[in-house]
C-alpha cells in the first residue's frame, strides 16, 4: 500500500497559504507533488557555511514537510566556518525553500530529525506560477518572514557593524515576532535591512529612505535591538550550539506507508548545474567506491583513501565515528575527517588554501565540493581529477574547477607515515598453510566426489525396483539389486569415514599452524597496541581465526561439489522430464532474491553481535583480573549488574540475528517444501498421462530434492561469505598491524652492553596531539652506575625507563647506550641484553623455580637460589609447604604482593642482564626488606648499569646518583649529600617523609 495524489490533495487543505487556493487547483497540485523519503541526519536542503561559497545553490524546488520531523538550522554570518545552529524544529505542515528563492540567496538548512522522514516537493516554476496567478497565494510569502531571514540577515548586518557580541540565535528570535516585510513603503519605527542579494546593495544594508522599490526589506524593532546591542556580554562572536550537538535527537513518528517513496538526495531539491559526466583517467586508475547517503558517501572516501595508500579500511569503527558525530551535529565536516583519517593511520593537515596555491599540494586531499566531501586525486596546470561518491570519477579543466573554489577553501593533506599500517591480511594470506596439505584435500575432494555419485545411484535403483521389480511381478531382479545397493551402501559408508577422517586431520594441522603464526605475530605487536584495545576484544578478534579456516577448507570443498553436482542432476532431470524440471527450479529465483534481500541485514546484525560480544568478554575479563578488589570494595553486586547490561545486550543482538536467519530460513524452507509438491503434482499428471512410470517420479522426486539442497547452500552461500569478511576484518586488525621490530630488523645488532646510557634532549608524549610528558630531558650515566629515580606519582619516572627498553618510542631526541642510538639496533639484540621488572608483578602458573627460571631455563639449582638470596626471596620460600617446587597459583595468588615482588626480582637476577631497571618493584616491601634488597642488587651489579625507581628516599641514600623528576622533566640530580645541601625538591621530599617515620 502506498501514498496517492488524493492524499497529498487533502494534506493541501491543512497548509498555510494552500488553503487559500481553489479546490481544482489544489488537487492538480497533489499531482504535481514528488514525495522523497529521508532517513535520520540526511540533509534535505543545505547551504554553504560562508557567503564566499560560490558552491552554493538555490533550490530548485519547494518543499513541505509530510511526515516526520526535521530541523532548520543557521550559521553565524559573523564567524568563518561557524557551526551550525538549530533555528527552529520542523513539524509536518512546514514549509522551507521559499524563503531562499525570495531572498535570491540560500539560507536554509534543513536536515531530517526523525527515523523517517518525507517531504513533497514543488517544482520552482510552479511555486512562481502560483505567485502570479493568485494574490492571496502571493501576499502570504510577501508579507511573512521567518527565523531563517532574520537570523541570515541580522547577522550580515552585524558584521557590517563589526559587532560579534551577544547570542545571534536569541536576538532573532526575539525580534521575529515583531519583524515585518517590505518592498516598498518604510517607517521610521523600523530598522529596515536589505534582506534579498542585489547587485548594488549587499545583504544587511541599512536602507534609510524610499530608494529602492521592488526590493525585499526586512524591518526589525529598533527599540529591541538596540537593548541588545548596549548590553554587555561575554561571549564575543560564538554561538550557542548546544542544541545541535546533544546526544539525544529527535524522533518521529514513523509512517505506515513509504514502500514506494524514494530516497532523498540533496540534488532532488536543488539547482545543479554541472555538466560533468564520470570518465576514467587515461593512463592512471583511481581507486572508487559509491556512496548516496551523506555518512555513506564520507565512509567511501576513506574507503577509496584506504585503497590508494593500501592500509587496511575499518568499515566499523569509521562508520560509527561518522554516524555518532551525524546523529549530534546533522553533518560531517572537514576537521573530523581530518581526526578519522588519523584514526585510519595517516597524517592529516587541515590547510585554508586560495584558489591559486591548490595547483601546489600533493595529492591526493580531501575537500568540500559542491555541499559534498570528495577527493582530490590529481590537480595540475591542465586538468583536476576528483572523487564524488554520489556521481564516480570527475575531470574538469582545472580554469573551471578554482573558479568554483572560490576565494579560499579548506583542504585535508593526507600522508602516510611509519606507523600506517599495510593491508596484508586476507584470504591469500592462508593459501601457503593451505597449499601444503593440498594432496590430502585433493583426496578429500574425490572421496567426497565418489560419496555424491553414489547417492545418485539410490534414485536410479528405486526407479528400477519400482517398474521392473513391483510393477512387472519380477522377484528374481529383486536380490541383484538389493546386494548391488548393499555394496554401494557398505563404499558409501567406508569412503565417508576415511573422508572425515582425513579432512578433520588436515583442518587440525592447518588450525595449528595459522594460529601459532597469529599468535606470534600478536605478541610482537607494540605494548600501545595492547594498551588501546580491551583483552577481551582481542581474544574474540583470535577465535575469528577458526570461521576463516572452515570457509576456505569446508565450505569452499562444499561449493565445488554442490556447484559440480547441481549440474549433473540438472541434466539428468532434463533427460526424465524438460517440463518436470521447470517446475522444480521455477523457485530458484525466489531463494536467491531471499539471499541478495537478507545477507546485507546479516551482515550488520553479525557486525553489531561481535562487538557486543567483545564488549562482554572485556568487562568480565576485567573483573576476573581484579577479583581481590571486587570483593575488597563490595562491589560484586554491581558487577554483575554492569555484566548483565553488557549480556543483556549481546543477547539482544544475538536475538535479531537469529530472528532475521530464522526468517530467511523459513522462506527457503517454504519454497523448498514449495519445490517438492509441484514436483508431485505435476509428476503425477504425468504419470496418468503415461509420460512417465511411477518409478521414474519417485526418482526425480529424489533427484529434485539432491539438486534443490546444494542450490539452497549455494545461495547460502553469500552470507557465509559475508561471515568470513566480518571474520577477515576483525582478524586484520591484529595481522595488518606492524611488529614493533619489523623495521628495524636489518639494523646491526646491538653488541654486548658495558652500561652507559645518555638521555639527549628526549621528549615523548602517549597522544599524538596530547601534552608531553617528558620534555628537555639531558642525562648521561657512567657504566656501572646504580641510578634512583624519584619524585612525585605521574612525573615520569617509569616512562624514561620503558623509553629506555624501547617499550614506547620518543617524540623527539635520542637515547644512546655506550654511544649506540638504541633506535637503530635490532630491538631483540637489546633487550635481551636488559632486564626489568615492571610496577605491576605478574608470576605464571607454576612452581615458584619455575617462574624464577623463566627467562633462563637451563639454570642450576644454585643459581636459582643464588638469585633468589639476591632478592631477600629464599628465607620465605623455604618456609612454604613445598619450598621453591610450591606452586604459585594463577597469577601468584598464593603468594602475598611483597613475595611476587622478590620472585619476579629474582628472575631478573638469574636473567644477568647488562642494565637492570626495576619500576617501583619493591613497593609492597617494608623498609628494612627493601633496604636489604637495594644494597644486595648494588653488591650484585657492581659492574653493571641498575635503574632504582622507588618512593622511599631513605631506601636509596647510597645510590651513586638520584635524579629528582617533577612534571616530566629532571628538577635535580646529583648524589644524596648534594641533593639535601642545594635544598630543593629533593630536601623538602626528604624531611616530609623523615618526619613521618
Amino acid at each position: 500500500m502506498s501514498y496517492t495524489t488524493l492524499d497529498f490533495t487533502a494534506f493541501l487543505e491543512t497548509v498555510q497559504p494552500f488553503d487559500r487556493l481553489p479546490v481544482e487547483v489544489r488537487r492538480s497540485l497533489g499531482q504535481k507533488l514528488q514525495p522523497f523519503r529521508y532517513e535520520m541526519g540526511n540533509a534535505i536542503l543545505k547551504c554553504g557555511r560562508n557567503a564566499l561559497a560560490t558552491r552554493d545553490r538555490l533550490p530548485s524546488h519547494l518543499v513541505l514537510l509530510y511526515e516526520g520531523e526535521a530541523r532548520l538550522l543557521g550559521y553565524d554570518a559573523r564567524v568563518n566556518n561557524s557551526l551550525p545552529v538549530t533555528l527552529a524544529k520542523l513539524q509536518p505542515g512546514d514549509l522551507f525553500g521559499w524563503m531562499s528563492l525570495l531572498r535570491g540567496t540560500p539560507c536554509e538548512t534543513v536536515i531530517a530529525s526523525s527515523e523517517v522522514t518525507i517531504c513533497l516537493t514543488l517544482k520552482e516554476e510552479d511555486f512562481w506560477s502560483l505567485i502570479n496567478n493568485y494574490p492571496e497565494f502571493k501576499q502570504y510569502f510577501f508579507k511573512e518572514t521567518s527565523i531563517a531571514e532574520v537570523y541570515a540577515t541580522l547577522g550580515s548586518y552585524l558584521n557590517q557593524q563589526a559587532w560579534g557580541g551577544g547570542d545571534l540565535k536569541e536576538i532573532a528570535q526575539a525580534l521575529l515576532n515583531q519583524a515585518c516585510v517590505s518592498y516598498d513603503q518604510i517607517n521610521d519605527d523600523y530598522l529596515w535591512l536589505v534582506s534579498e542579494n542585489t547587485d548594488n546593495y549587499p545583504i544587511g544594508t541599512v536602507i534609510t529612505q524610499n530608494n529602492l522599490t521592488n526590493t525585499r526589506l526586512l524591518g526589525l524593532s529598533s527599540d529591541q535591538l538596540d537593548e541588545f546591542l548596549t548590553v554587555e556580554t561575554e561571549a564575543a562572536a560564538e554561538t550557542e550550539t548546544d542544541d545541535i550537538w546533544e546526544t539525544q535527537v529527535i524522533n518521529g513518528n514513523k509512517p505506515t506507508q513509504v514502500l514506494d517513496i524514494p530516497q532523498g538526495r540533496i540534488s532532488d531539491i536543488t539547482s545543479d548545474i554541472d555538466l560533468e559526466k564520470t570518465v576514467k583517467k587515461n593512463g592512471k586508475s583511481y581507486p572508487f567506491f559509491r556512496g548516496k547517503t551523506e555518512l555513506e558517501a564520507v565512509s567511501a572516501c576513506f574507503q577509496m583513501i584506504c585503497k590508494y595508500f593500501n592500509i587496511p579500511f575499518r568499515k566499523d569503527v569509521i562508520q560509527r565515528i561518522l554516524g555518532d558525530q551525524l546523529q549530534r551535529t546533522g553533518s560531517l565536516s572537514l576537521p573530523l575527517c581530518g581526526a578519522v583519517a588519523e584514526v585510519v593511520g595517516l597524517h592529516s593537515q587541515l590547510v585554508p588554501l586560495p584558489a591559486t596555491s591548490l595547483p601546489n599540494i600533493n595529492p591526493p586531499a580531501l575537500i568540500r565540493w559542491q555541499d559534498s566531501i570528495v577527493i582530490l586525486y590529481e590537480i595540475n596546470q591542465r586538468e583536476t581529477t576528483i572523487a564524488v561518491p554520489e556521481r564516480g570519477i570527475i575531470k574538469r579543466k582545472t580554469s573551471e574547477f578554482l573558479e568554483s573554489w572560490g576565494e579560499k577553501g579548506e583542504v585535508i593533506l593526507l600522508k602516510p607515515t611509519k606507523h600506517t599500517q599495510q593491508q596484508r591480511f586476507g584470504l591469500s594470506w592462508f593459501w601457503p598453510s593451505v597449499k601444503k596439505h593440498k594432496r590430502v584435500l585433493i583426496e578429500v575432494f574425490i572421496a567426497s566426489f565418489f560419496v555424491q555419485l553414489f547417492a545418485l545411484a539410490n534414485p536410479l535403483m528405486i526407479q528400477v525396483i519400482i517398474d521392473k521389480v513391483i510393477v512387472q511381478n519380477s522377484p528374481e531382479t529383486l536380490n541383484t539389486l538389493g546386494v548391488f545397493l548393499l555394496v554401494i551402501a557398505v563404499f558409501e559408508g567406508i569412503l565417508t569415514f576415511l573422508r572425515t577422517s582425513l579432512f578433520v586431520d588436515t583442518t587440525n594441522r592447518i588450525d595449528m599452524t595459522l594460529g601459532s603464526e597469529i599468535i606470534d605475530h600478536l605478541l610482537r605487536l607494540p605494548l600501545k597496541y595492547f594498551e588501546r584495545r580491551p583483552v577481551g576484544e582481542i581474544s574474540t578478534r583470535i577465535n575469528e581465526l577458526e570461521n576463516i579456516r572452515q570457509f576456505l577448507t569446508g565450505t569452499a570443498l562444499t561449493v565445488v561439489l554442490d556447484a559440480i553436482f547441481s549440474v549433473i542432476y540438472i541434466v539428468v532431470m532434463l533427460i526424465y522430464s524438460p517440463i518436470l524440471t521447470v517446475w522444480a527450479l521455477g523457485v530458484v529465483p525466489i531463494l536467491v532474491l531471499c539471499t541478495a534481500i537478507f545477507a546485507p541485514i546479516v551482515r550488520r546484525q553479525l557486525r553489531a553481535k561481535a562487538e557486543r560480544n567483545a564488549e562482554t568478554q572485556s568487562y568480565l575479563v576485567e573483573v576476573m583480573t581484579g577479583i581481590q578488589t571486587v570483593k575488597a570494595q563490595n562491589i560484586e553486586l554491581r558487577s554483575r549488574w554492569q555484566w548483565q547490561e553488557r549480556y543483556a545486550r549481546y543477547v539482544a543482538e544475538g536475538f535479531q540475528t537469529v530472528m532475521t536467519s530464522t526468517l530467511a530460513g523459513s522462506f527457503s524452507h517454504f519454497f523448498n517444501q514449495l519445490s517438492g509438491l509441484l514436483v508431485l503434482w505435476v509428476g503425477a499428471a504425468l504419470v496418468l498421462d503415461g509420460q512417465l512410470t511411477l518409478g521414474q517420479l519417485i526418482a526425480f522426486r529424489i533427484i529434485s530434492s539432491y539438486v534443490t539442497s546444494p542450490i539452497l547452500r549455494l545461495t547460502q552461500l553469500w552470507q557465509n561469505f559475508q561471515e568470513t569478511g566480518l571474520s577477515l576484518e576483525r582478524l586484520a586488525d591484529i595481522v595488518d598491524t606492524p611488529q614493533e621490530a619489523e623495521l628495524d630488523r636489518q639494523n646491526i645488532p646491538m653488541p654486548l652492553i658495558k652500561g652507559t646510557v645518555t638521555y639527549e634532549n628526549l621528549a615523548f608524549r602517549f597522544n599524538p596531539h596530547g601534552a608531553l610528558q617528558l620534555y628537555n630531558i639531558n642525562l648521561e650515566f657512567p657504566a656501572g652506575t646504580f641510578v634512583a629515580l624519584v619524585g612525585e606519582s605521574g612525573a615520569g619516572k617509569s616512562t624514561i625507563t620503558k623509553l629506555l627498553a624501547r617499550l614506547y618510542e620518543p617524540e623527539s631526541g635520542r637515547i644512546l647506550i655506550d654511544g649506540y642510538d638504541i633506535n637503530k639496533v635490532e630491538l631483540y639484540s637489546l633487550r635481551r641484553q636488559i632486564g626489568m621488572v615492571p610496577q605491576e608483578t605478574l608470576l605464571f602458573d607454576g612452581t615458584v623455580q619455575e617462574n624464577i627460571a623463566l627467562t633462563n631455563p637451563d639454570a642450576t639449582v644454585e643459581e636459582i637460589v643464588s638469585a633468589a638470596r639476591a632478592a631477600a626471596a629464599h628465607e620465605f620460600i623455604m618456609t612454604l609447604p613445598n619450598g621453591y617446587n610450591t606452586r604459585v597459583g594463577e597469577r601468584g595468588a598464593s603468594l602475598s604482593g611483597g613475595q611476587r615482588q622478590r620472585v619476579a626480582i629474582a628472575r631478573s637476577v638469574l636473567q644477568r642482564p647488562q642494565i637492570l631497571i626495576l619500576d617501583e618493584a619493591t613497593s609492597a616491601l617494608d623498609y628494612n626488606t627493601e633496604r636489604q634488597v637495594f644494597l644486595n642488587l648494588k653488591e650484585v651489579f657492581k659492574d653493571h648499569t641498575v635503574f632504582f625507581i622507588t618512593h622511599r628516599l631513605a631506601s636509596i641514600k647510597s645510590a651513586d646518583i638520584i635524579v629528582m623528576m617533577d612534571k616530566g622533566t629532571v628538577a635535580e640530580e646529583g648524589t644524596h649529600e648534594e641533593l639535601m645541601a642545594k635544598k630543593g625538591l629533593y630536601y623538602t621530599l626528604y624531611k616530609q617523609q623523615d618526619s613521618q617515620i
